[in-house]
């Protein structure tokens, strides 16, 4: 059994995170840490654990495990390895943004459809960002097969999830129920992320990103539209699309206008590309809790542990 810790587990990714791991066949839950709910049992946080687990929070963290899963804020994943060296001494899993970045780390990119070789070889794994995975994986084929003349332009909106727990201006329901707003236009910080996975699939992308970000008055889920120019016809699109994922388990590429209802509560991205008067059109939609953060982190510790991609992730939508 594969013993597992997961530091900062009292928020919306580590909540999902535990709701899987708690019936993953090869998984033991060793920890659950959390500073500000030391004492609690974890179902008086996340209540739908209720007769699943009855393991209480600690303040503690320890090494003594097989994989860390580290469910902090950006930023705050960083002080947590400088305060507990140790954690090297085991396999980490962060999914903050803190080391998504090529830089002097030794953390790998952990986007499956990308980099799974890399995955499995590797120690120390940096979570893709939900709307990272959701546009990337709207245009990782057209990037990877030079099928994009120009620039790309990318809308997506998201479910107040993706905001955190905290509380703040925009999340609260009063604020965010019937309404919809722009943020962070041009300047998201998932598109630093973007850029270098489009380089290493094809060193010669050069193509500006333009994405618009908005919030939408649901709770979960993310939509991208992304189009730009291309000489491919529909057919060839969607040949390229259909290969790139062929050997993909959770990412499915379709011939109809999808919604989010295909993906809420599942690890699976749903791609749907068409050309229109030549622009290509791609539509993709994740669950960003999910295929977003804690689903894909599950999937890169069973490639990172050589189990079967989808070992634990058969989860289900729901119609409704």
């Amino acid at each position: 059994m594969i013993k597992v810790g997961i530091i900062g587990a009292a928020g919306y990714t580590a909540g999902e995170l535990i709701r899987i791991l708690v019936h993953h066949p090869e998984v033991q839950i060793d920890y659950v840490q959390s500073e500000s709910q030391v004492g609690k049992k974890v179902y008086d946080i996340h209540k739908d654990l209720i007769g699943d687990l009855e393991l209480t929070f600690t303040g503690d963290i320890s090494s003594e495990v097989d994989v860390v899963f580290i469910c902090k804020g950006h930023g705050e994943s960083r002080k947590v390895l400088v305060a507990h060296p140790e954690l090297y001494q085991t396999k980490v899993i962060d999914l903050s943004q803190d080391f998504r970045l090529a830089g002097d780390h030794e953390f790998v990119y952990g986007l499956p459809e990308a980099n799974a070789q890399a995955i499995g070889a590797s120690k120390y794994l940096a979570n893709p960002g939900c709307f990272a995975t959701a546009i990337q994986l709207s245009l990782l084929p057209a990037v990877a097969d030079g099928l994009i003349t120009g620039d790309i332009h990318i809308s997506g909106i998201t479910g107040s999830t993706g905001a955190g727990q905290s509380f703040s201006e925009t999340s609260h329901f009063s604020w965010r129920n019937n309404n919809a707003s722009v943020y962070k236009p041009f300047t998201h910080q998932h598109l630093n992320e973007i850029g270098e996975t489009f380089v290493k699939v094809n060193s010669g992308f050069d193509s500006s990103m333009h994405f618009i970000p908005y919030r939408g008055a649901f709770t979960r889920g993310i939509i991208i539209t992304s189009y730009f120019e291309t000489s491919a016809s529909e057919e060839e699109l969607n040949e390229r699309y259909n290969a790139f994922y062929e050997h993909q388990v959770f990412t499915h590429v379709i011939d109809q206008n999808p919604d989010l209802k295909m993906v809420i509560n599942t690890n699976k991205g749903v791609v749907y590309p068409t050309v229109i008067e030549g622009r290509a059109m791609i539509v993709s939609v994740i669950d960003n809790l999910l295929k977003g953060a804690s689903g894909q982190a599950v999937h890169n510790m069973n490639l990172m542990f050589d189990l079967e991609p989808a070992e634990g992730l058969h989860l289900k939508p729901s119609n409704f």
